[in-house]
């Protein structure tokens, strides 16, 4: 065979492929109740998928995770993958029931079936899994510093060069200081009761920065780029995760599998509208080929 004629068979292979690709595409929408009766007996998935809806334990007044917006809507990046899954499940955002629960709530209502999921900002740690699944991470957060747009010293470069006359304030805990300290090790750390008092120190100018979450930086710097800036500093990892109840594989894979799928795959309109609307970035770009999942 001569190359040109292999040339024409490569060529006809890969028409026959995007045919395919059409083919399973077209066939992606699966019946519900087709589905449903893969899943075990006694899965949730089977249950959910009966019920015809999700229903999702989170919160409603931490921006911008979940909260009410000025028309009265519950939004936030926690429910929008609440929205992903119930798009998942039945090609349908809008099929899911948002419970509102105490964060002291999201646990308990996972293991006593009070609802099929908890989305809910959960910083993963052992000790929580020893009582629930985690799905797999949907966020990265950490602390980050904020600070004034006006100020002279607002980026981390200058806040670190200050040294001891940099002064940052933290919602008070016990390994406030030593947070504060890894980062810039002369500051004067300032502990206060509630955060939104932390941000009322930078805000009358007590202090030159505040260190809070990265994701509350993003959103307040992104949302009013005259009163805040992002300092341009993020450390200490903590992921967060949904909680599931333990012993439900199926029901386990399907939500790590949606998840997977809206943040690094095709189905990726509502995570990527979420991220950017919450934190005011365009999410990582994906790249076809060896996956950095």
């Amino acid at each position: 065979m001569n190359d040109t004629s292999k040339r024409r068979d490569f060529l006809k292979l890969g028409m026959a492929g995007l045919a395919t690709a059409g083919v399973m595409s077209a066939a992606s929408t699966i019946d519900v109740k087709k589905a449903a009766a893969q899943a075990a007996s006694d899965s949730l998935l089977r249950t959910v998928l009966d019920r015809g809806k999700l229903i999702v334990g989170t919160g409603s007044t931490n921006a911008p995770w979940h909260f009410e917006n000025d028309a009265g809507e519950l939004v936030g990046m926690d429910i929008t993958m609440g929205r992903i899954l119930a798009k998942g499940l039945f090609d349908d955002p809008t099929k899911v029931e948002f419970v509102m629960q105490d964060p002291a709530q999201r646990i308990p209502n996972v293991t006593t079936n009070k609802v099929d999921i908890t989305i809910q900002f959960m910083t993963m740690s052992a000790q929580r899994s020893q009582l629930i699944n985690f799905s797999r991470p949907y966020y990265v957060e950490g602390v980050a510093l904020l600070t004034r747009p006006d100020a002279e010293n607002k980026t981390f470069d200058k806040l670190l060069a200050a040294g001891s006359a940099t002064r940052v304030s933290i919602l008070q805990n016990v390994d406030a200081e030593a947070q504060v300290h890894s980062v810039l090790p002369q500051c004067e750390v300032m502990q206060i009761d509630t955060q939104a008092n932390v941000l009322q120190a930078l805000e009358s100018k007590r202090v030159d920065a505040a260190a809070v979450d990265l994701s509350t930086v993003r959103w307040l710097a992104s949302r009013n780029p005259d009163k805040y800036f992002d300092a341009g500093k993020s450390w200490l990892s903590m992921l967060y995760g949904a909680a599931l109840r333990q012993r439900d594989l199926d029901w386990l894979t399907f939500v790590n599998s949606t998840f997977t799928i809206a943040m690094f795959g095709h189905e990726n309109a509502l995570y990527d509208a979420a991220f950017k609307d919450y934190f005011g970035q365009e999410p990582p770009a994906r790249h076809p080929g060896f996956p950095a999942i």
